[in-house]
């Protein structure tokens, strides 16, 4: 029996969701908390929280990030979708706006403990649809890897194209050529080199050249452009 109060009793709650995506270990990974009570006890589900009165759904998200997970600042978000089927909470008429996080690597977010990462394709057992959330914030984020600078809000700070490589790899899902990665990030002005060169250590051979990304803020570089598996 459902446990929702009579329709003319109620109005939908708003709430702000967010897929906060990082390359972790190698793995695209997604940050989620275990429920602690119904609905979904002890199933993962995506940090957010009820939209407060006054508040714009970004101002929300990140004030759920910052409060709940030590998220203040994330390299880039963006809205994502709007979810108002209403039995996907069983509980109460809700209406969720999900957004996509992105975290650089090598940043390691305090988190509480019932808080911790997880690999986009292999996840627990997660509440309401937070699951289809994930997954359409993981392809925006690929989608737009093939057409924007996106690659800025994953990407340490400065890094070599075996490292940025390395990221594309793990959001993409798919092995990336560093050489042709290097050729059309380059042609589309999305990175530039340093100057610096990073020490070989142990493994000797040559330094290896350094680049950063041009510009920290989303920009379209090529609206044609379509990323693609090696066949």
């Amino acid at each position: 029996m459902s446990r929702k109060p009579p329709e003319e009793f109620t109005r939908p709650t708003q709430v702000t969701l967010a897929a906060v995506l990082q390359v972790r270990d190698g793995v695209l990974q997604v940050l989620l908390w275990q429920r602690a009570r119904d609905p979904f006890r002890n199933a993962w589900a995506l940090p957010g929280g009820v939209l407060a009165a006054d508040e714009t759904l970004e101002a929300s998200i990140r004030r759920h990030l910052a409060t709940k997970v030590d998220l203040a600042e994330v390299a880039h978000l963006e809205q994502v979708s709007t979810y108002g089927d209403p039995d996907r909470n069983p509980v109460e008429w809700e209406i969720a706006t999900a957004y996509l996080g992105l975290v650089p690597l090598g940043v390691d977010p305090s988190v509480p403990k019932d808080t911790t990462w997880h690999p986009v394709d292999d996840l627990p057992p997660t509440g309401f649809d937070h699951g289809a959330i994930i997954h359409s914030a993981r392809d925006r984020l690929r989608g737009k890897l093939s057409y924007t600078n996106i690659g800025f809000a994953l990407a340490p700070a400065t890094f070599t194209l075996t490292e940025l490589r390395d990221v594309y790899t793990a959001a993409l899902g798919y092995d990336v050529s560093a050489t042709n990665l290097k050729r059309v990030l380059l042609r589309r002005g999305a990175i530039v080199p340093t100057g610096g060169r990073r020490d070989p250590g142990r493994a000797g051979g040559r330094p290896a050249e350094e680049f950063a990304y041009s510009d920290n803020a989303l920009e379209v570089t090529d609206p044609f452009a379509t990323l693609r598996p090696p066949e």
